[in-house]
């Protein structure tokens, strides 16, 4: 039933309710949310006109060493096979390895990627650690996350050697 009556209390309710409205999403923050969006269209307008090169892509380097691993986990706990199933790498506490896990996870679980399919882990002349999912074709670059994080990769390289 719809409010017909249009006494005392009805009319400053309304107009509460019409300074509420205005005072929710202040017009400053609408117009610098408006400005930030052109501006990045703006840039990437230009990038594209100009033919900017990209300038976030890891610099090539010579190939040092390449190993097949099979990464496993359940969150916490990894462990890291060979792909003929000999144990490189078991431990409780997977820390960033465990993250890396779940991104490959879900890559594969996206694409629809039965099983769990071998991974390359590429050591390069520069100092990059790359995995790579063939499977999917995704990819990370491990040196990217910090010297400690890189470091836990670096055991897992040295082991399957």
């Amino acid at each position: 039933m719809a409010r017909t009556q249009t006494g005392l209390y009805y009319d400053a309710e309304a107009a509460q309710m019409r300074r509420r409205d205005r005072d929710m999403i202040p017009r400053k923050l609408i117009l610098a949310c408006a400005t930030i969006a052109l501006a990045a269209l703006t840039m990437v307008g230009f990038a594209a006109l100009t033919d900017r090169p990209t300038v976030g892509q890891p610099h090539s380097a010579a190939v040092l060493a390449q190993r097949s691993l099979v990464l496993s986990g359940d969150g916490s706990a990894v462990t890291i096979t060979t792909p003929e199933g000999q144990v490189i790498h078991d431990t409780e506490n997977g820390a960033f390895i465990a993250v890396v896990i779940d991104g490959l996870e879900r890559a594969r679980t996206v694409h629809r990627t039965p099983g769990n399919p071998p991974v390359t882990l590429t050591r390069f002349a520069n100092g990059r650690l790359q995995l790579v999912d063939s499977a999917t074709g995704w990819s990370t670059e491990l040196a990217s996350f910090g010297a400690d994080n890189l470091a836990l990769w670096d055991v897992a390289f040295a082991a399957a050697e």
